[in-house]
Formats: structure tokens, sequence, C-alpha cells
């Protein structure tokens, strides 16, 4: 009876199942794009979705292996978050009466592709720098929101009269400024307050009712603007993303120091234990 899990349990960690599995998913994801492509699923829309099936089922017994690998106590499987996703999509999947809802079916096959990041460490890594990183990140986009904001009410106030379609009113400053901290465009906008909409005109000519012109200030606001928002905030953000994934990588590295001294001792004699324990249940079965 033990033995089986403990082959399950090799099984499911061996190199080439999760080779295996991640060959499935991105077989998964290429199934996915091929049905963007209606003349394909007109041709081979049936093959499609035998693949597709096929997948699927492959998805099922990896979760039942794996539910099974950890008997006797096969619960265990969804105290790890990555399997409870695994699971939750391929459930989904299996709800009967999304044959009616052809969006959302593709879509669960689409998050399928997503099961990619649990068989590769160095994703993980990633996300989880990502995910650690997200209270920083939060004080950093609200301390960008106020620079955003007073920009944006300054450029109300300074070009708003010559310049009615980027600085107009709150909302449009504001998305007037979302868009240079892209860099797309911001040369078109500092011209247009450096040498006045007439000269310079705007995408809506006729809004072009009282043209100012104002090179220093208008260079003075932009550059200092693209400066802080583009240069530092960005890579402020980028720093913190960077110094997480140090983190994640050093806290994996500590698990996956081997145990030594009493530790590696108690892990000993509990395999030794349970050998034990397995002998003696096979020598129980061949007395009765």
């Amino acid at each position: 009876m033990s033995a089986t899990p403990n082959a399950l349990a090799r099984l499911v960690e061996s190199a080439s199942f999760n080779r295996f599995v991640t060959a499935i998913i991105l077989l998964a994801a290429l199934l996915v794009g091929l049905e963007t492509y209606p003349p394909l699923m007109e041709r081979y829309g049936p093959t499609l979705e035998g693949l597709n099936d096929l997948v699927l089922a492959i998805f099922a017994i990896e979760v039942l292996l794996r539910m099974a690998a950890l008997w006797p106590r096969p619960l265990r499987y969804f105290q790890s978050g990555w399997n409870v996703f695994d699971f939750a999509i391929v459930a989904a999947s299996l709800l009967p009466g999304l044959g009616s809802y052809a969006v959302v079916a593709r879509l669960l096959r689409l998050l399928r592709v997503l099961r990619l990041i649990r068989t590769l460490p160095d994703l993980q890594i990633i996300l989880g720098a990502l995910l650690r990183s997200i209270p920083s990140i939060g004080y950093v986009l609200l301390l960008m929101m106020l620079l955003l904001y007073v920009y944006a009410v300054a450029g109300v106030f300074l070009f708003g009269p010559n310049d009615p379609f980027h600085f107009g009113n709150l909302h449009t400053a504001l998305l007037t400024l979302f868009s240079i901290l892209t860099l797309e465009g911001w040369v078109d906008v500092l011209r247009i307050q450096y040498f006045g909409c007439e000269r310079f005109e705007l995408p809506d000519p006729s809004l072009c009712t009282q043209p100012v012109a104002q090179p220093l200030v208008s260079t003075l606001y932009m550059v200092s603007f693209v400066l802080l928002g583009t240069l530092v905030f960005l890579n402020l953000l980028v720093g913190i993303i960077v110094n997480s994934m140090d983190e994640m990588r050093k806290s994996l590295q500590e698990h996956r120091v081997p145990p030594s001294g009493l530790e590696g001792q108690l892990e000993e004699v509990q395999a030794r234990l349970r050998e034990a324990q397995a002998l003696l249940s096979s020598l129980q079965g061949q007395q009765k």
C-alpha cells in the first residue's frame, strides 16, 4: 500500500514528468493561439477541439496523480497556492454547460497558459518578487499620483488658455501628463506651449483662441516633469522590484539548504521507520 504513493511521489517530482507537463502547457498555449484564426478553425476545428480535450484530460490526470502521491493525506495537495490554482483551472474547464459560452471556455483555456509559471522556478521568482514589492510600489505610485496632480493643476493654470486641447481642465491635463510618462508625443506638447498655438497648431485649430508663447516656463515645466516622472520614479520602481527579486532568491536558497545535525538525523530515523512500517505491512499481508 505504501509503495504506490512513494512511486507516484517520485514520478510527479521527477524532471521528466515536469518537462512533459511544460510541453503540454506550451501545446495548450499554441492551441489557444490557433483559435484566433477563423480560417484555421473552419478547416481544422474538430481536430483542434479534440486536441483541447486531450490537453484537459492530461491536466486532470496530472492533478489526480499529484493528489494520489500524497496518500493517505491527499488533501495536503491544497496547501500549496499553485496547486489550488491548477485545480481551479482544471475544475472550471470541466464544468458542464460551458459549450454555450464559447468566450468563457476560451478564456479558461487561456488561463492554462499561466500554469507555465508553476513549472519554471525563475518565473516563480519574478512573480513572487512582484507580489512582495506591491506595498512599496503602492507608496511610490501614491507619490507619483501626487506629482501628476500638482503638475496637472499647474498645467491648467499656465497653459490652459493657450492649449485647451491638452490642458483645458484637470482630467484632460492628467491624461496628457500620463501619456507623457510613456515619452509619447511630449515634444509636440512642449512646442505648442513654447511657440504658442498660433505658430504650432493644435490638433483642433478652432480651440486656439488665446495664443500665448511661454518658452522659459514651458521648458522648465516639461523637462522637470519628464525627469521626475520617467527617470526618477520609474527607475525607483525598477529598483524596488530588483531588490525584491534578490530577497526572493535568497529565501529560496535558504529553503533549499540541506538539513544538518539533529535535523538530518531525525529525517533519517523517520525514513527508516517508514521502511519498517512498509515491511511490517507486507509481512502481515503474507500471513493473511
